[in-house]
Order: structure tokens, then sequence, then C-alpha cells
């Protein structure tokens, strides 16, 4: 396992991403853990308002991803300095993906249904990041053979294909596919031959005129949503805590006599 370690992670310099996954993940449960217990009014903790004012924690959050990526930015890939400032960087992406869906409807909407695109995206931040730890090079070039990273005009038709087919995929309304297409080309190509989710820019364009066509795209969304939304609803609440219920309609003032 040693050897494994200095051979994978040490000699490459990936020894501050790891260290950056590892405080991205840990800061990230623990700040759940922590909005959870203040949301059930459990130990110490509390939220932050100086003059009444509500601090998020995305605040801090800004202030150390800044503090850490341009500190890593500046330290190189090798050295104490560079995995310290890995893990300020790490721990301060997590405090910001934790509130992305804040971020995103310039909302406070952390215990709502939006809330969870909080969670989704945490989650797709470290599986891409694993699976560039553990060596998928962005765009596939790592999956050329050593004369063929040798040979510029291989390498540049392997990463505009790629690119071609995780555009396709983003296309098609599959995001967290065309993510991680762009690391490991299969996915991509896979998501961008099958059928284009029901909505998206490509179904609504070449689906306008086939029927057909646009009748399985939605019967298969419809399966796929059927087998797949409960189990990650499921995940998405063990994970980042339930959601509130919405809150019911406004009655409506009766009529005046």
């Amino acid at each position: 396992m040693g050897h494994w370690f200095q051979r994978n992670v040490a000699e490459p310099g990936k020894l501050p991403m790891l260290l950056a996954l590892l405080s991205f993940v840990v800061c990230f449960l623990l700040t759940r853990t922590v909005t959870r217990l203040i949301r059930a009014g459990k130990g110490p903790f509390g939220n932050v308002t100086p003059g009444g004012l509500h601090i998020h924690h995305v605040v801090p959050g800004v202030v150390l991803a800044v503090i850490g990526g341009f500190g890593a930015v500046g330290t190189g890939t090798h050295g104490a300095a560079a995995g310290a400032f890995a893990v300020v960087f790490g721990v301060g992406a997590g405090l910001v993906l934790d509130e992305f869906a804040l971020i995103l409807h310039l909302d406070d909407v952390y215990w709502t249904e939006q809330g969870r695109q909080s969670v989704e995206v945490v989650v797709m931040a470290a599986a891409l990041a694993a699976l560039a730890l553990g060596g998928f090079a962005p765009l596939g070039v790592d999956s050329l053979t050593a004369d063929e990273q040798h040979d510029r005009a291989a390498a540049i038709a392997a990463i505009v294909v790629n690119c071609l087919f995780a555009v396709v995929t983003f296309l098609k309304g599959k995001p967290r596919l065309g993510l991680i297409g762009v690391l490991v080309p299969f996915v991509a190509l896979v998501a961008a031959v099958r059928l284009a989710r029901p909505g998206s820019p490509w179904a609504r364009r070449a689906y306008r005129r086939r029927p057909r066509a646009r009748a399985r795209a939605t019967l298969r969304a419809y399966r796929h949503d059927a087998r797949w939304s409960g189990p990650r609803r499921t995940f998405q609440n063990w994970l980042g805590g339930t959601p509130d219920p919405p809150a019911p309609p406004p009655v409506p003032p009766g009529p005046r006599r």
C-alpha cells in the first residue's frame, strides 16, 4: 500500500489533491451535522447573527477558497505549504458548495426541495475529484498509448472528439453524465448516442417532427425517474437531511359583508 501511495499519489504531485478532497468531504459532513443539530435545537451550536445579520457559512467558505486557491497556485504540488493550502481550499469549497442552492436561487432555500441541489453538486464534485485523483486525465488523453501521446495530432483529435461527445450529452439533458464523460470518454460516448431527455435542447429540435422518438424518450425518462428518484431522494435525505414540507397555500380572504 505504501509503495502504491508513493508511486501514484506522492510522486506525481497528487497529495494536495487528495488532501483537498478529504478536507472537502469531511467539511461537508461536519457542516451538515452541525446544521441538522441547529435545526433540531440540539447541542451548543447556533446561527451566527452578529447585529441581527445572519452570516451564512458560504461567506467564510468563499474567503477560505480564495486563500487556499491562490496559495495552492503559488506553492506548486509538493511540500508542506502546498498540502496546507489544499486543506484550506477543500474546507472553503465544502462550505461554499454546501450552500450552492442559496447562491443559485439567491434565497435561503437550505431546507427546501431546491436545497437538494447543494447535495447533488457536492456529490458530483467529490466524484469528479476522485476520478481525477484516480488517474483519469481530463478529456480522455490518458487513454492514449505512449506513442500516441507523442503524436500531437492524435492527442488533439482525441480531445476534440471527446469534447463533442460531452457537449452532445449536455444538449441531451444529461449534465451529470456530461461532467463524468469529460474524464471518462466511454461514459460520454454512451450518453451521447442514447435518446435525449424530454425538454432538453436536443429533444426540442431533433424530435420536433419525430413523434415516435419523442414518445420513446418520454417513456424512457419516465421509467428511469420511477426507478431512481426514490433511492436518490432517500440518499439525499440521509446525507443532507430531509427538506421541510412545502408551506400550505394562503387562504383567500372571505367575501366582505
